[in-house]
Order: C-alpha cells, then structure tokens, then sequence
C-alpha cells in the first residue's frame, strides 16, 4: 500500500488518533484525506465528513460521497469503562457498536472500491487481554481482532490489504484521566503507516502489546495472576 497519491478516509477523526492520523497521511503525500467524525472538524488539507459508523444511513452517505477512498483506517471507538456482569448493559452494547459494528458496517460499504487498496482496524492490546473495570471494551477489540482476521480472508480475492495495529495505552483523550504510561501518538502513526506501507497484516505497536500477545500461548495465570491467589 503507497500512502502518496493514495485516497484515504479516517473514521473518529474529530480528536486524538483520529486527529494524528489525517495529518500524518497529508504528511506522506496522500491525494485526499476524508476527516470524518459524527461533528467533523476543520484540518487543513483535509475533506471534512460527516460519520456516524453506527449509523447504516450515516456510512451508506459517506460511502456514495467518498467513492474514491483506497484507504480505509477505521479508528473510531469509545471506551465506557464497564464491567460485564455488573455494569450497564447499555453501556456495553454501545462499545459493540462502535468498536465492533462500526468497523463491519464501514468495510461492507466500502469494500467494493477498496480492489488493491488497504484498510487499517485500530484495535487494542486488550483485544489478548482484559482487566476489571475494562471489559466490556475488551471484549469489544477482541471481537474487533477477529473480525479483522476474518475479513483479511474475505477480501483476499481482491487483493485488499486488512491490517490490524494493536497497541496499548496512547496518549489521547480516552485515557488522559489515567496516571500510567502511555506511548506517543506520533510514534504509533508512524509504526502503522510505516506497516502499511510494508504490507504488514497485523502491526503491533508496543511491547506491552507484544507481552499480551505472547501471553496467549500460556497458561492464563501468565496474563491473570489474581488468579493464582484464589
């Protein structure tokens, strides 16, 4: 996949990553960036859209007025920070929406015009693993990672590149109330469009990503250890 010269459209591009990625696709020569977001806002160079990828009418609009896209980078996503069975159920479905049927839905309308181009799932590091507090987005990306798989093999006969990039806390504003350790916005951009361009099928960002994938080759205690107290 060259992103310059290509035709791309980024969903959530309204704030954080979203954000980072139109910038960085301009950056690299890209002949169109679609900015879109449920209220898009204004970057320069870019072609405000407006999205709501939970919304069929919303994604069927955007795909009749970007048929030009070859490059699809489904970033969009909310974290509600829930439980499974004690928290908000509302809540928890709303996760699936976005984090899972966003990206379906927008891949359905968009594949057609997507022969020999390239799309990009954001996903997580908590697609290999969870914590309390975070398990309705969990299982959301983990749901996400196996659509990405699946997809990859769906549109294989059309030569269209379906990347993954997992990565673990970034610092955007899903998690600017979190006190940890967050990787740099630029750089995870930068390792993404640099595996796209390279071909990868599945980017991992970060060695806390890398550490949660391994873990899934080993007993659960390796990723839970809670569990060896109980």
């Amino acid at each position: 996949m060259q992103i310059a010269g290509a035709t791309a459209l980024v969903t959530g591009a309204g704030r954080g990553l979203g954000t980072h990625f139109v910038r960085a696709l301009l950056d690299r020569g890209a002949a169109k960036v679609y900015a879109t977001a449920r209220r898009p806002v204004e970057i320069d160079g870019a072609v405000p859209l407006p999205l709501d990828v939970t919304d069929p009418d919303s994604v069927a609009a955007a795909a009749a007025a970007a048929p030009d896209v070859n490059l699809l980078i489904n970033n969009a996503g909310i974290a509600a920070f829930t439980d499974l069975v004690t928290g908000d159920l509302a809540e928890i479905r709303r996760e699936m929406e976005t984090n899972f049927f966003g990206p379906l839905n927008m891949i359905r309308a968009f594949a057609p015009g997507l022969k020999d181009g390239a799309v990009l799932n954001v996903l997580s590091a908590l697609s290999w693993t969870t914590y309390p507090g975070s398990a309705g987005y969990a299982a959301s990306k983990a749901a996400a990672w196996s659509l990405t798989n699946a997809v990859r093999l769906e549109l294989l006969a059309q030569r269209t590149l379906v990347s993954g990039l997992v990565m673990a806390s970034t610092d955007t504003d899903m998690v600017a109330s979190f006190d940890i350790p967050k990787n740099d916005p630029a750089e995870v951009i930068r390792t993404a469009l640099d595996g796209l361009e390279a071909g990868e099928i599945e980017i991992v960002a970060d060695a806390d990503s890398a550490a949660a994938k391994a873990g899934l080759s080993k007993h659960p205690t390796v990723l839970y250890p809670a569990l060896l107290a109980e």
